[in-house]
């Protein structure tokens, strides 16, 4: 009798072990597929004040994002450069992908270098250069600060503002080309993605007001991230335009 319940016992085991093994492997692979993006930076990403009721960036993308995907905002309006380094001291452990967004409210604070007034063009320049090489350097040390985390990443670039005025408008597009050289850069040094904002939201309509984006705005921006979370590999850096 007791010969009987072992061998009983031996073709359960057999039968149920490969089963269990099975389950567990389902249970990791599902574990590996769940992944989370995390929103850094600015009002780009942090437009919910913006779009007067209707779907802000997160919204739009979480309805966008492939099944195992989850989206969190830590982008905050009206944060600057170093205000990043705080956003990263709330990273949840299990962040798998970032997208950054910042230096456009840095730039707003330095505008009235755009109306001061100088004896020449070299004066001028000058001026707008050493405003470059402290956006420069603050923002490549941002961005290692971001990388620390070792999580795949891509950069926004700034976008073209709309002021009203178009004289006003030519002027800070034409500043701003300056430093979003830094943000390239800084993104080919790195091997970082960019998103391209300046391509992406190229109509009016992409704006709630000079600077900020509409809900169609949003829109466009949570398709470019989910281009830059479903194309780019690990460690490789693509031009997102989409």
């Amino acid at each position: 009798m007791q010969m009987q319940l072992s061998r009983r016992g031996i073709l359960l085991a057999s039968a149920v072990l490969p089963a269990i093994a099975h389950a567990s492997l389902a249970l990791a692979e599902e574990a590996a597929m769940v992944k989370k993006v995390v929103l850094l930076g600015d009002s780009v990403l942090d437009n919910g004040a913006y779009v007067s009721g209707g779907s802000d960036v997160l919204e739009h993308l979480v309805r966008r994002l492939p099944g195992g995907w989850s989206a969190m905002l830590l982008a905050s309006d009206g944060s600057r450069m170093g205000d990043v380094r705080l956003q990263l001291q709330r990273l949840p452990p299990d962040a798998t992908h970032l997208v950054v967004s910042m230096g456009g409210n840095d730039a707003l604070g330095v505008s009235e270098v755009l109306n001061a007034p100088v004896r020449s063009v070299s004066e001028a320049l000058l001026r707008i250069a050493a405003i470059r090489e402290s956006f420069c350097s603050n923002y490549l040390s941002i961005l290692d600060a971001i990388l620390a985390a070792e999580v795949p990443t891509a950069i926004c670039t700034i976008y073209d503002v709309r002021y009203p005025d178009a004289v006003q408008r030519r002027i800070a597009v034409t500043a701003l080309s300056i430093l979003n050289d830094c943000i390239t850069r800084a993104a080919a040094k790195r091997r970082v993605a960019v998103i391209d904002l300046r391509v992406i939201c190229n109509e009016d309509s992409d704006f709630a007001n000079a600077i900020e984006p509409s809900e169609k705005g949003g829109s466009k921006i949570a398709d470019a991230i989910v281009s830059f979370l479903t194309r780019v590999p690990a460690g490789r850096a693509e031009l997102i335009v989409r």
